[in-house]
């Protein structure tokens, strides 16, 4: 086997000392009084500095310089800036700040460190040995191939064992090592993560459907079985199995399940709630029209609400509804939209931006995958197609995709020939895409109906996945940390490069922004950290120190009242969201209220209507014996005339005949 040379195989601290070195700190206890490089900007040899006096001599607790000198005094407003951050945090930062300004640095750095030498496998899968730290062993990881067959260029080289499953690699996937029986491979099973715990629910497995829970430690990452209970209250029930449903962490203690294909489908969409407390699945009691049962759907948190779209329903129709769930009420609103609402389809992706906006990406009918995207604005109900920019993935179904912060990375997938290799990340302010790393082969990244959740590990966002189909079931587990640059590289708004090179080291290093943004206004063109060779300069500024302190007081002093300012209009806008919240709910109620007593209106006015149908109905009776009884009153005075008249001729002839009076006689009279 041919051996490799592997650069960013050098742990830490070791790696820190490395960069240090190079950088022009020697190490030494007046190592802040040597030269640095003139190639770093002044921002950067500031953080550099002031990164390298946290991770050797801990927090800053030297007095403020009393003396004027905008050299020490910004030294020591960077280091101060950095509070208790930890010693092995700020020796990462140190290294990813030196090579963003120095990429190559670790190549030209060979006097300074030795690199070892690791075997190479011949499909270029690399392997870290164990680690040992604190009389701990740690798992080796393993990182998937790219798209060439070698591994890819990570953008923060480092990679860093600070406990089990640990990963240091940025913008790749890596398998960490799992320990625990694993779970049956599946595929469109349901995930969802609470207190570092990654929870599987059901799936699907050689075409049967599955109903096990089980959780991944996400710190030990160890994974168990959870055991479901029983009891006899009737609101607690055998969970049947599913597949295609949707997973959902909610109240902290609890994960609902909604939908999802199975083998007896109820006509309505099922809701249910394991309590990780008793163990226990238990319907959820909803109220309003439920959705049709359906799989494949998408259910997407937004604020204390759940939007549901899409699917297919038990008879293998595609759906292109919009239904919310709002967990307050537990009531079930179907939605009319505006707009042109995306074609009827199924295993897409949706995400939620600001609270406010619905995305829905991809997707597939019964013969295309689709790559449109569609946002619905959840305030005003309408559908719209945006532009978007970069380069747009291609079309995919049964992906998978989670939210950190603005940006949604999206992995897996297939196009009804193979599955997809790229992971994509969407800037949702900016509607940018651009590829996040791209994986080689038929592996479980590239299949459908993997599930991608988010969760946090030493501090940083890591994106987990498991499973998923290929052509075969997966039950592996793989892990990628996006760096920020990836995270930010389709923005479009420009930020200062000190700002960026922060936001691009981590997000702990934000409350240094203040001090990057003093020392840019203090237009200290070089830093030495040497107290001779600054003596030039000193004496440079010394004229104008004056002039600078009172514009930079002056500044402070505006940037501090818009920031009370804006503290205050914060303070009034969440009173404001407060109250708008509560107008909200009491106007619920009142709409339930009135809800209901229309309802009863309407009973009794439909009740109403059927007695005036039935008293029309009585008086068109009424009116046909009307006309009867008259015609019977015509026909009896009729006959009672005629009767008369018979009599009278009767008694005439009767008394003739006695006075003996001929017939023809008393026809003449």
């Amino acid at each position: 086997m041919a051996m490799a040379r592997v650069s960013s195989g050098l742990a830490y601290p070791e790696r820190f000392y490395a960069a240090a070195a190079y950088a022009g700190f020697d190490g030494s206890p007046d190592s802040s009084t040597k030269g640095v490089s003139s190639k770093f900007s002044n921002d950067a040899a500031l953080l550099l500095y002031a990164l390298y006096q946290q991770a050797t001599v801990g927090p800053c607790k030297i007095p403020k310089p009393r003396s004027w000198s905008p050299v020490e005094q910004s030294k020591w407003t960077s280091w101060n800036g950095l509070g208790n951050m930890a010693s092995t945090e700020a020796m990462r930062l140190f290294v990813k700040i030196l090579e963003e300004e120095d990429p190559g640095w670790y190549s030209r750095a060979s006097n300074f460190v030795s690199e070892p030498a690791v075997q190479g496998e011949k499909n270029n899968e690399t392997k870290a040995e164990p680690v040992t730290e604190n009389g701990n062993v740690l798992p080796e990881i393993k990182t998937i191939p790219a798209e060439n067959g070698n591994l890819s260029e990570p953008q923060d080289k480092d990679v860093v064992s600070e406990g089990f499953g640990a990963v240091g690699v940025y913008d790749q996937w890596v398998a960490p090592r799992i320990s625990g029986p694993r779970p049956k491979a599946r595929y469109e099973h349901g995930a969802a993560v609470i207190d570092d715990k990654m929870y599987i629910f059901g799936g699907n497995h050689n075409g049967r459907y599955l109903s096990d829970l089980q959780v991944l430690d996400l710190r030990s990452w160890t994974w168990s079985k959870v055991e479901v209970k029983t009891s006899g209250e009737a609101s607690q029930v055998p969970v049947a199995p599913f597949a295609g449903h949707s997973l959902i962490p909610w109240e902290g203690t609890k994960l609902i399940s909604i939908g999802g294909h199975t083998k007896d489908p109820s006509e309505t969409m099922q809701v249910k709630v394991f309590d990780l407390q008793t163990h226990t699945w238990s319907n959820l009691k909803t109220y309003g029209k439920p959705p049709l049962s359906r799989g494949g759907h998408t259910v997407t948190p937004a604020g204390t609400s759940l939007v549901i779209f899409g699917g297919q329903d038990a008879n293998r129709s595609l759906l292109n509804d919009l239904h919310i769930l709002d967990l307050e009420t537990m009531t079930w609103d179907e939605m009319d939209t505006l707009g042109v609402p995306p074609s009827p389809r199924s295993d897409h992706a949706a995400a939620v931006h600001a609270e406010r906006y619905l995305l829905i990406f991809g997707g597939g009918s019964h013969a295309t995958c689709f790559n449109d995207l569609h946002v619905l604005d959840l305030q005003t109900m309408e559908w719209s197609t945006p532009t978007q920019q970069g380069e747009i993935p291609s079309p995919r179904a049964g992906h998978a995709g989670v939210t950190v912060g603005e940006n949604w990375f999206i992995t897996g997938g297939g196009n009804n020939k193979s599955g997809v290799a790229e992971t994509v990340v969407l800037n949702m302010s900016t509607l940018g895409w651009s590829t996040v790393t791209t994986v080689q082969g038929r592996v479980p990244l590239a299949s459908e109906g993997l599930s991608l959740v988010l969760c946090s590990y030493n501090g940083e966002d890591i994106l987990v996945s498991f499973g998923g189909y290929n052509g075969r079931y997966s039950n592996e587990v793989n892990v990628l940390k996006p760096s920020h640059k990836s995270t930010l590289q389709s923005m479009e708004t420009p930020v200062p490069d000190s700002v960026s090179a922060m936001q691009n080291a981590t997000n702990a290093t934000r409350d240094l922004e203040s001090d990057i943004a003093t020392v840019q206004e203090g237009k200290v063109r070089e830093i030495t950290m040497d107290n001779i060779e600054s003596e030039p300069m000193v004496n440079k500024v010394e004229g104008t120190s004056e002039r600078i302190l009172a514009a930079l007081k002056a500044e402070k002093e505006e940037l501090e009242s818009s920031l009370g300012k804006e503290k205050l209009q914060t303070l009034q806008l969440k009173q404001d969201l407060t109250d708008a919240k509560a107008r909200n709910t009491d106007l619920y109620k009142e709409l339930q209220s009135v809800r209901g007593q229309l309802a009863s209106e309407q009973s009794r006015c439909f009740k109403l209507e059927v007695d005036v149908a039935e008293l029309r109905q009585k008086l068109q009776i009424l009116e046909s014996l009307k006309k009867e009884l008259e015609l019977l009153q015509r026909q009896k005075a009729a006959s009672e005339q005629a009767l008369n008249e018979r009599r009278r001729q009767s008694s005439g002839g009767v008394w003739g005949w006695i006075a003996g009076t001929p017939p023809n006689q008393q026809d003449d009279a």
